[in-house]
Order: C-alpha cells, then structure tokens, then sequence
C-alpha cells in the first residue's frame, strides 16, 4: 500500500497538509518525522513565550516595594487570577486547533501575549490601583491557553510511540518559560535594581513579534484534524479524562502553582529581599522543565502509571522534608524540599501526558478497532480530553496559590498548606494503583495501551492492561 503524502493543498489560508499518517513507518521516516519535528520546534518556542507571559506576575509581585501598599495576600491574589484565566483559557484553545489550524491558531495566540505584556508596561508603577492591577494580571491568563493548543496540535504530528517523548519536550520547552523569566526578572533586579520592571516587559514585546513571525513562517496545519464537539462531548463523558484531570492536578498544578509563589513564600515565611528570593526562586522550576521530556521517555519505556505512582509517592517524602524546614525554619532545607518537588513534578508531568494517549488508543483497539483506525480515534478523543485534563490541572495551580495564602493569613506561615498538599499527594497515590496498576485491568488480547502498538497488536493471545499506559 502507498504511504499517504503530505502535499500541501489550497484549503483555506496558510499553509495545510492535506494527508497524515504518522503511524505508517515508511511515510514517518521519508517525511513524516521532518515535518513533525519543525513544528515541534517552532511550537516550543511560541509555548516558551506564553508560558513566560502567564508567569508574568509571579515576577512583578516582587518589584513591587513597600510603596505599592499591597500586602502579601493581596501579591497572592493577583498571581491566583493569573493562574485561574490560563487555566479556564485551555478549554477553548485546545478546539481551536481543529476549528482554524494548528499553525494559524498558534500564530494568534501568539500575538494576543501583547495585550498583556503591553498593558502591564504601562501600569507597572506606583499609584495604579489595585483594581488595575487584577485586571491587568487577568488578561496574562491567555499564555496558559497556548499549553493546551500546543499539546493538542503535536498530539496529532507524532506517532504513538513516540507520544510520551514528543509531548515531553513540547510541555518542557515550554515550561522553561517559567525559570527563564525568573532569571530575566534577577537580572533587571540585580543590575537596575527593584525600581525598573518596565526593562523586562520591554525585552519580551519583541520576542513575542518573532514568535509570532516565527509560526506564521514555517508550521502547518493538519487537515484531518478537523473540528469534532462530538469527541469534546465523547471525552467529556469518559471517565477516564476526569481521573487523569485528577492527576494533573498532582503534577502540573504543584509545578505551575509552586512557581508562581515560591518567590513570594521565601520573600514572606524567610523574609528574603526580592533580589535574594529571585535569585533561589528560577532553580527549582528550571530543572523542573528541563526534566519533562526525562519523564515522557521514561513513561514510553517502563509505562506512565508505573512513572505516576512513584512519582507522587516521592512527592510526599519531599513535601515532608518541606514541612519539617519549615517547622525548623531552615532554609537550606526548605529550599532543597521545594527543589525535589519541582524535578518530581517535572517528571510526573511527562508521564501523566504520555498516559493520556496511550489509554485512549488502548479503548479503543478494546472495541476492536486496528492500525490507522486505532491510531485515529485515539488522536481524536485524546487531543479532545487534552484541553479538560490541562484546564483542571492547572486549576491546581490556583488551589496552591490560595492554600497559601489563607495558611499565611491564619497562623502565619505555609506549613498548614504543605500539610494539605501532603495528603493531597497521598491521594493520588491511592487513585494510580487502584485504577491503573492493581489488578492489571484488561482491556482487550492481542492489543495493547503500551507504547509498541504496532508490534504487540501482531502477537496474538498477549494479554493487555492500562498498567501498561
């Protein structure tokens, strides 16, 4: 049989590649994997730069002085609605890939991050109200929208086996938008000093440009990636989508959540400057990032519930190590807790969206489907679940940033929130090996949720389970 082409055709605006078929070996190695592999890169960059945005105010609440009159609940808050709007933004960006392209949406979701890099150039003095400020802090909510339509988009280039590391390095590009702000804000802090955040705003509006320009160059669309409310719905009812959501909440929501307020934590539980909190605060993050890919990979090689479960069993000793820094207010100590808890996340991160794939492409070789028919309602319901799974994980975020705001408003100090992030990890725990590990549920002989569809599905009688996600 042919393998289908990826000539591009005349279907609407921009540029569309009319067939796709990663899982043909022969296609992917002629001229699949290339084609992939240069949106991947180009939406590594655009996702960087919205993730820098959506973090935007974990940076500014530290240049802002004694002079703002903004107390630290009132710092907490503001990074809270930041967290809240990128989240609720994944839903409809991750259906805006299929609705307009996956290139053509990431070149507008990649201009819209001026809106709110401008606006708070504008703002960002004393004076302004607070009521300003929320506002302005809102509307850096659309950068954590691109995660979602960029995980949804890349999704669809690479092929099952390939998943875990793809997302991985798609998700960890981006994440990285994260420290590398951090480290942009420690640079203005320590040579211009706290007085001067209009110098960081005004190095990203450029780079926001060449993102921009970037995509509107050289990514593509997939035309069979077409608009589909009925997978939203079909993923929706499964529940499966809630229980990763779940997890998500476990993995991203602590790494997105810990690193809008790590800062702010040093800054008001260990009275650092801003200078000294900037300078602890981009390490934990950055090396979270740089790890995601590790854990993808991992996940293709040993399963991505296996990678879970240890993953957030390790969380909670972390986080126990945590709470006994900060019982002890030890710095060091605390400092290398919340460190661990960012490299566990990071990894955590790669294997939960290598999961997401993989247990939908087991469903579906359960109800009896095979090869490019699998591969093509696993790639629909996946890609649909993706933008719920990502919204409700990053909702974790926000549950972080308010559960320490009302711990340091009540006794002071955050050992009440890690307290309640310790259980919460426990719980996860808990949910991975009833509904993914015990027991090995079966799916379906001869067909496998695991990574080497292709070649399991040919051996006949071999007995599957999600344990292999």
């Amino acid at each position: 049989m042919t393998a289908p082409t990826a000539a591009r055709g005349a279907r609407g605006r921009g540029r569309w590649i009319e067939q796709w078929d990663p899982e043909d070996e022969a296609f992917w190695r002629e001229r699949g994997s290339n084609i992939a592999h240069r949106n991947l890169l180009l939406s590594v960059f655009s996702e960087h730069i919205g993730f820098s945005v959506w973090t935007l105010w974990s940076v500014m609440v530290l240049f802002m002085g004694p002079e703002y009159g903004i107390d630290p609940a009132g710092k907490f808050l503001l990074i809270s609605v930041a967290t809240l709007t990128g989240a609720v933004a994944r839903v409809p960006y991750t259906f805006a890939v299929a609705r307009f392209g996956g290139r053509n949406w990431t070149v507008v979701s990649a201009a819209a991050l001026l809106v709110p890099t401008v606006a708070a150039w504008v703002v960002m003095e004393p004076g302004t109200s607070y009521t300003t400020f929320m506002v302005v802090a809102l509307f850096t909510g659309v950068g954590g929208g691109n995660f979602a339509s960029s995980m949804t988009n890349i999704n669809s280039f690479f092929p099952l086996r390939r998943k875990g590391w793809a997302l991985g390095v798609n998700a960890g590009g981006g994440n990285i938008g994260v420290p590398v702000m951090q480290l942009a804000g420690l640079a203005v802090i320590g040579t211009a000093g706290a007085g001067h955040p209009r110098i960081l705003l005004g190095v990203y509006i450029p780079l926001i440009v060449l993102a921009t320009a970037c995509s509107a160059r050289w990514m593509d669309n997939l035309a069979p990636v077409r608009n589909d409310t009925g997978a939203a719905k079909e993923a929706a009812r499964d529940p499966h989508t809630w229980i990763m959501s779940f997890l998500y909440v476990g993995t991203f929501g602590s790494f997105i959540g810990y690193s809008f307020a790590f800062g702010l934590v040093l800054q008001t539980q260990f009275a650092r400057t801003p200078l000294e909190a900037a300078s602890l605060t981009f390490l934990g993050p950055l090396l979270g990032s740089l790890i995601r890919p590790v854990g993808g990979r991992l996940a293709d090689l040993y399963g991505g519930a296996r990678i879970t479960l240890w993953t957030f069993a390790a969380m909670g000793g972390a986080t126990l190590l945590v709470v006994a820094a900060s019982l002890n207010e030890s710095l060091p100590v605390f400092v290398t807790g919340f460190t661990a808890l960012f490299v566990l996340s990071g990894i955590g991160n790669g294997s939960t969206y290598k999961m997401i794939p993989a247990i939908f492409h087991g469903k579906a070789a359960a109800s009896g489907l095979r090869g490019e028919e699998a591969a093509s309602s696993a790639r629909r319901l996946s890609g649909a679940s993706m933008g719920l799974i990502g919204a409700v994980g990053a909702l974790g975020g926000l549950g972080i940033n308010l559960a320490f705001r009302q711990s340091f408003e009540t006794v002071g100090s955050g050992t009440a929130a890690y307290l309640t992030f310790l259980v919460f990890y426990g719980l996860c725990c808990a949910v991975t090996w009833t509904v993914y590990l015990r027991g090995a549920t079966r799916l379906s002989p001869g067909t496998t949720a695991g990574t080497e569809s292709s070649r399991e599905a040919q051996e006949p009688g071999r007995a599957t389970a999600y344990a292999e996600v």
